[in-house]
């Protein structure tokens, strides 16, 4: 049996993590109303590429064959690293709607649980925020391409 010690701090362990999660959920939810508010897609087209500014700087070290994302329209670069369990990523493209989705996916799978990766239901969120139905296959495809990477880095 734990000590008191060891039970108190498995148990703001387990508050952190249900933080970390409404909050991401928070984040998540947040942005599916932010997409309500355009009217047309033009609008939410510049949305995205205003979230794609909000990413964290990218070392142009790690633009290379070793980080490049296959099968997006965009260059992509992913960098992943763990603390722990805990999964991150950095990422960026030189295409302004596709550093947008990866914005998206930054909200969904940074500072995740590795063994949580598998469960974010990132076609929903994809679908709540109206995209499956508003870019090219070729984005959709490059937005994929992006899930399965996180998802092997989690692995």
């Amino acid at each position: 049996m734990p000590s008191e010690g060891a039970t108190l701090i498995l148990s703001f362990y387990a508050i952190g993590e249900i933080f970390i999660n409404m909050t991401k959920n928070n984040a998540i939810t947040e942005l599916i109303n932010d997409f309500s508010y355009f009217d047309g897609w033009e609008d939410r087209y510049a949305y995205l590429i205003e979230l794609g500014d909000k990413l964290p700087d990218f070392p142009e070290k790690y633009m290379t064959e070793e980080y490049f994302v296959p099968g997006c329209v965009s260059k992509v670069w992913m960098v992943p690293s763990f603390d722990g369990d805990r999964f991150h990523f950095i990422a960026s493209s030189n295409g302004d709607i596709t550093k947008g989705m990866i914005y998206i996916l930054y909200l969904a799978y940074n500072e995740q649980n590795r063994a949580d990766i598998a469960d974010i239901n990132i076609e929903g969120i994809f679908d709540d925020l109206g995209l499956s139905k508003n870019i090219t296959p070729q984005r959709r495809n490059g937005f994929y391409a992006m899930v399965q990477k996180i998802k092997s880095f989690a692995a």
